[in-house]
């Protein structure tokens, strides 16, 4: 393991954080590279003295004499992401959970942005500057934590809090919006300003990241295939291949699906 993860201590910030992670550079690192899978978070990753290149489904990360913080968020792919370092470089990466980022930045619009560069409020760059400035990793997470819970606004996000755990249950998307009183097309609306994908993709990508919860518990990729309410085996493969590029017996034999971060692979 590259990075070490961590579960917020504050329990304000377990109901909207997946977690963080640290990256520290080394002179004598090597290149490294892993991929990380389609997911319903949104990623936010500052790097120290890096120039950071997007391109071909690939981030390319390398130090750069340059004395700048790169603050990038991701928040939609639909296919593998390859995170390639040209070597390690000092990092801190926030993972919320779906919704979780509008709750300390309620103003935010995913479908008016893009996956790249972002920045929070504040002097956040001087800010992230004195936390890789920080020599001892427990003060650095109360520096992070601290920061977060600073910036807490607590909006009112009932009626797509509502929706969304709609869209995790079996209803079809049609059910949901007249549930709501909404038509699917302002369902669809509310889901790429929020979530920054369309309902049909995050309920593609919840089942995907589901399967992959439940595979130890299933016998067989049948068995798999219907707890996840599939239609049918070749119903699930084609989903499985189209998030992760490879046949689900593949991904399985090569992939610990009992690692804490499951949302990260070598």
């Amino acid at each position: 393991m590259i990075a070490d993860f961590y579960i917020p201590k504050n329990d304000l910030l377990q109901k909207y954080m997946t977690g963080y992670y640290f990256m520290a550079k080394h002179r004598d690192s090597e290149p490294t590279k892993y991929l990380t899978f389609p997911n319903n978070w949104s990623i936010h990753s500052v790097k120290e003295d890096s120039d950071v290149e997007y391109r071909n489904d690939t981030l390319h990360i390398k130090p750069s004499a340059e004395k700048k913080i790169n603050s990038r968020l991701v928040f939609n792919y639909n296919v593998p992401l390859e995170i390639s370092y040209e070597e390690l470089v000092n990092e801190v990466t926030v993972v919320f959970k779906p919704l979780g980022i509008h709750y300390f930045i309620p103003n935010l619009n995913f479908s008016e942005m893009e996956n790249g560069e972002f920045w929070p409020k504040g002097n956040y760059a001087d800010f992230m500057r004195s936390v890789f400035a920080e020599t001892n990793r427990e003060k650095q997470r109360e520096m992070i934590e601290d920061y977060w819970i600073s910036q807490f606004a607590d909006p009112d996000l009932g009626v797509i809090c509502t929706i969304l755990n709609d869209v995790e249950s079996p209803m079809k998307i049609e059910e949901i919006a007249h549930k709501n009183h909404i038509t699917r097309r302002y369902l669809n609306k509310l889901f790429q300003k929020y979530i920054g994908k369309s309902s049909s993709e995050y309920r593609k990508i919840c089942r995907f990241r589901k399967a992959l919860q439940d595979y130890k518990k299933a016998r067989n990729l049948t068995e798999l295939t219907y707890i996840n309410s599939y239609h049918d085996q070749s119903h699930f493969i084609k989903d499985f291949k189209a998030l992760t590029k490879i046949n689900p017996a593949t991904f399985f034999k090569n992939v610990d699906t009992d690692q804490e971060t499951i949302w990260l692979f070598k």
